[in-house]
């Protein structure tokens, strides 16, 4: 999924941390986790989280034989706070940029899904610039999408959103004209429920330059967790465990080409 946090503190606070004891075993696991964009993350009404990228992290700790520990995290300060070491590795769909690879560390990636133009039924009949002047464009504020809008389109009107189900409630109450956002957030959060009706996605995918799919992030002082997660994302992958999970949500492939 491609999202981007800000980096400034980000950097500060991996300057400031200590290095991992070097005899970390890493049998107690902690993991930054957001809990609001479903459905890779979301919390029920019972209070528990569940989503794809809670299964994944789920699924790497049984490989790593791990007792892992979820701790909720805004999404704008996950990387300070693996910095920090709030805890020790983020799950929570964080596309793998070189912005983002100055602060911290990325594992190989585990999945990989396009982006989508979401507006009203019939009134674009193609996203590009020159359709979109003077048009209000939602987006996930500090995420790679926002850039891309901020880079191509400006002649056009920007609304950014905290969260990315934020993006669709805007659209959906009329408060801009088209969003850009994760294809798979889009129909979840907008398309397949009943205030979607009349929406439809606009143009073909868009794949962002700068973005290399959705990796799980790791302090740089900590390679040898990095080595233990890659050894675990190719495990899942090959005894079929990752199939099954990503099947839990999607209908598509959204494993990431290796």
């Amino acid at each position: 999924m491609l999202r981007k946090i800000t980096l400034a503190a980000t950097i500060l606070f991996a300057s400031l941390a200590p290095a991992s004891a070097q005899t970390n075993t890493w049998t107690k696991l902690r993991i930054g986790v957001e809990g609001s964009y479903p459905p890779f993350s979301q919390i029920g009404t019972d209070g528990k989280l569940s989503g794809f990228d809670i299964d994944i992290a789920n699924a790497v700790c049984a490989e790593l034989k791990a007792e892992c520990t979820f701790v909720q995290q805004e999404f704008d300060g996950m990387l300070p706070a693996l910095n920090a070491r709030k805890f020790d590795m983020i799950v929570a769909s964080l596309t793998i940029t070189e912005e983002r690879k100055k602060a911290v560390d990325f594992s190989d990636p585990y999945y990989d899904v396009p982006s989508r133009w979401v507006a009203k039924a019939g009134a674009f009949k193609d996203a590009s610039p020159a359709s979109l002047k003077g048009k209000k464009i939602i987006v996930l504020r500090n995420s790679p999408r926002a850039k891309y809008v901020a880079d191509n389109y400006k002649e056009s009107e920007v609304l950014l959103a905290p969260k990315e189900t934020e993006v669709y409630l805007e659209l959906s109450a009329g408060r801009g004209d088209i969003a850009l956002g994760s294809s798979v957030v889009s129909s979840e959060a907008l398309l397949k429920k009943p205030e979607g009706k009349g929406f439809e996605q606009v143009g073909p995918v868009v794949r962002l330059a700068g973005g290399s799919g959705v990796g799980i992030a790791v302090r740089k002082t900590d390679p040898d967790l990095k080595e233990k997660i890659n050894g675990a994302i190719k495990a899942i992958r090959a005894n079929g465990v990752y199939n099954t999970l990503q099947k839990k949500y999607f209908d598509f492939d959204v494993s990431p080409d290796q």
